[in-house]
């Protein structure tokens, strides 16, 4: 992609980043999703991490070899003519510069970067990982790259995995104190993924430097109440994935019992 449709796709993605006009992103997983994503009439295409690890014959959470999950990226950049933002996970272990010049050749318009360290199964420190974000951000400068940066927020993520029945609003001052600090670093939004319990929701989207993602679980608020927050983007990450393989396992059985 040439540098100057790429740059003005950057600026697309970004100018759709609106509070109270929420981007809907249905994530894609391959090509053919994603041109199913635009023929619907969505503007973006986002990648999801899992979706393409799972196409790949991989586990999410950067089981996948980096070099595999963006060259899928780039397949599905170059079956759209929209932008495209990659879910790039925690960067793949790699340098900052490495990893923007990836993207860049990938023809990402912007990219999810979650602050869970994969290798050792925690968080990363927040201060550590606005250093790292500001070095991509810095790397994507010196690039003349308008990356849009999704700084992904895990600590309801990680309390959820943990089967932790702490309540949101108690961790809701640690996902903001990220936020903060991620937006200082050159984030371009925030993403507390599975935030769903209203009033920190509702307070997080409130307080936040800069706009705000959601993911569309089953508990959160429809489309219209999430706008009336304030939130900017909506997405659904893996979920429609696994949604169409169960419907796919499903015909499968119906087969089965034909045969």
């Amino acid at each position: 992609m040439a540098g100057a449709e790429l740059a003005s796709e950057c600026e697309r993605l970004r100018s759709l980043q609106v509070p109270g006009q929420p981007l809907v992103l249905p994530n894609a997983w391959d090509a053919a999703t994603a041109r199913a994503v635009v023929e619907a009439g969505f503007p973006v295409v986002a990648t999801t991490s899992g979706g393409v690890a799972a196409a790949l014959g991989y586990e999410d959470h950067e089981g996948a070899p980096p070099e595999e999950m963006l060259a899928a990226a780039a397949r599905i950049g170059r079956a759209v003519d929209v932008p495209l933002t990659v879910d790039a996970e925690a960067g793949y272990g790699m340098e900052p510069r490495d990893l923007v010049a990836a993207l860049q050749e990938a023809g990402a318009a912007g990219c999810n970067l979650e602050d869970t360290d994969h290798a050792a199964s925690a968080l990363r420190d927040p201060a550590e990982h606005a250093d790292w974000l500001r070095a991509v951000r810095a790397a994507a400068s010196d690039a003349g790259y308008g990356l849009v940066i999704n700084a992904r927020i895990d600590v309801f993520l990680s309390a959820f995995l943990a089967g932790s029945d702490i309540a949101q609003e108690e961790i809701a001052d640690d996902a903001l104190l990220r936020a903060r600090l991620y937006v200082e670093a050159g984030a371009d939004a925030v993403y507390p993924i599975v935030l769903w319990e209203p009033e920190p929701l509702r307070r997080f989207v409130a307080e936040a430097p800069a706009p705000v993602n959601i993911l569309r679980t089953p508990r959160v608020p429809s489309i219209a109440e999430l706008a009336r927050l304030g939130v900017a983007r909506v997405s659904w990450g893996g979920l429609l994935q696994r949604a169409e393989l169960e419907h796919f396992e499903g015909v499968l059985a119906s087969l089965a019992d034909e045969a």
